[in-house]
């Protein structure tokens, strides 16, 4: 099983990428997509992640095909 993984804004220019594929066999949360990802790369303190374009929570089980995303939290002034 596949997910497609995307990541924007600086999260994106931190680690170089805008995407990632991530194969797996077992169940895997929001977060653990992250660490197989970034291994080297702590979760980012107030991330904000999404399945298929919907805000879930970083426990959230993903599915086959699914497309996870990570944003950093957004901030205006």
């Amino acid at each position: 099983m596949t997910i497609k993984i995307r990541y924007f804004a600086s999260l994106r220019e931190r680690l170089g990428r805008s995407e990632d594929t991530v194969a797996f066999e077992e169940s895997l949360t929001v977060s653990d997509v992250w660490y197989r990802a970034n291994a080297d790369q702590a979760l980012p303190v107030n991330i904000l992640a999404s399945v298929n374009m919907d805000y879930v929570a970083l426990d959230s089980i993903v599915d086959d095909e699914d497309e996870v995303a990570f944003f950093p939290p957004v901030t205006g002034g």
